[in-house]
């Protein structure tokens, strides 16, 4: 299907910041630790009835051809808390794919916004404190989104359109929509080329 370790490290400095976080501080062990706004989002209309596009994220282009990989430990407990990978049109276009509790638990799961916002979930109740990896591949007019903890297989979260002409960019996000407080520890940021196939090859 592909060889994700072709896959480079993206320097944090390399990306700019969509909206600034509270805090955003580099570890030691070369880690970003990523403190959002209370109350920040990233949705538009659909059932909620609100827009928000205000959460932080780092950005770097996503040419076609291109994947992005974002790892962070999943250690948020709290009702809306979230992390994972933005990949960016403008205000109206995104899709944001990752971990989110929902309904007392993490789920792993993806929304998709062409002027209105859905939302697809699965429970993942094993990940909760181990790092997690969020993949997005760009290739011909689709971005296919898939997700794993250390040491288990790729799961396909979302295959999604975005048209292969579209200006992108992408990096990671975290926002806490029903408080403040939430601390993300990003471990790893990393781009090389797309998936091969959407499926595994027999």
């Amino acid at each position: 299907m592909r060889d994700a370790s072709h896959t480079e490290p993206v320097d944090w400095s390399t990306g700019s910041w969509l909206h600034q976080p509270v805090r955003a501080d580099r570890t030691p062990e070369g880690e970003l630790v990523v403190e959002p706004t209370a109350g920040t989002d990233l949705w538009r209309h659909t059932s909620y009835g609100f827009v928000h596009d205000d959460a932080p994220a780092l950005l770097a282009p996503l040419p076609p051809g291109t994947a992005v990989e974002v790892s962070f430990r999943l250690e948020w407990t709290e009702q809306f808390d979230q992390a994972g990978v933005l990949v960016r049109v403008d205000e109206r276009n995104w899709i944001k794919a990752g971990v989110e509790v929902s309904d007392g638990q993490p789920q792993v799961g993806a929304v998709v916004t062409r002027e209105l916002s859905d939302w697809s979930v699965a429970p993942v109740p094993e990940w909760a404190g181990r790092e997690v990896t969020v993949r997005a591949s760009r290739a011909g007019d689709a971005l296919t989104v898939r997700a794993r903890v250390a040491g288990e297989p790729w799961r396909l979260v979302r295959l999604a359109p975005l048209p292969p002409e579209a200006e992108v960019s992408a990096g990671p996000f975290c926002c806490s929509p029903t408080r403040g407080g939430l601390v993300v520890r990003f471990t790893g940021w990393r781009q090389g080329p797309a998936d091969a196939a959407l499926h595994p090859e027999e």
